[in-house]
């Protein structure tokens, strides 16, 4: 198994589909790298592209806070990485092709980590972690396990910023998160809502 640097260089090299030919950065995840919650989402945007981090535009900043209120920093006890690793072209969804192409390096992320809990930041996640004909809208917030790893999926938080109505049920699946973190992960430890993460 490669370790992290090694992996991250390797990725930070990919040439294996057109969109190394227009990323500005390759943005390979964030977050403590012996996590034991996982959350996948599906690319990279243009703050993401630019700062070579996931999740750092309005729907990161968004997905930060709402974390935080169930006592989660990517800082102190989670990780957050993509299904690809470079921008597509104006936001548009990732191709077959693109994906088939990073899949990989996801594969390696996880095995790395080993995570308990892995949470899928929207369809295009679900349909590649959980299973290919996943319906956000029906099956959010419900748990699939597989040789001990337990896998949901909630709505993106972009999908929450163009239609704020999805926000309950979010915070509801996110306190169902809360609770299975607490039930499965006996190496992470919570924060207080109110408590602002070492560093902040």
């Amino acid at each position: 198994m490669l370790a992290w640097d090694t992996l991250a260089g390797q990725c930070a090299q990919c040439q294996n589909c057109p969109l190394a030919q227009t990323r500005t950065h390759v943005v390979f995840g964030d977050g403590r790298q012996d996590a034991q919650v996982l959350f996948v989402g599906e690319g990279p945007g243009e703050q993401e592209d630019l700062q070579g981090r996931p999740f750092v535009g309005a729907a990161g900043q968004l997905l930060d806070e709402m974390l935080a209120l169930v006592g989660l920093h990517r800082t102190e006890n989670f990780y957050i990485a993509n299904v690809v690793k470079c921008r597509p072209p104006r936001n548009r969804d990732p191709q077959a092709g693109e994906m088939a192409a990073c899949m990989g390096y996801l594969w390696q992320q996880m095995a790395l980590l080993q995570p308990k809990v892995v949470v899928c930041l929207g369809r295009i996640a679900a349909n590649q972690l959980i299973h290919d004909n996943y319906k956000i809208t029906q099956e959010h917030g419900q748990w699939v396990e597989r040789n001990g790893v337990f896998f949901t999926a909630i709505y993106h938080p972009a999908a929450l910023l163009r239609d704020p109505s999805k926000k309950p049920d979010t915070f509801a699946d996110l306190r169902a998160i809360r609770d299975k973190v607490r039930q499965v992960c006996t190496r992470t430890q919570l924060l207080s809502p109110f408590t602002p993460p070492a560093g902040s």
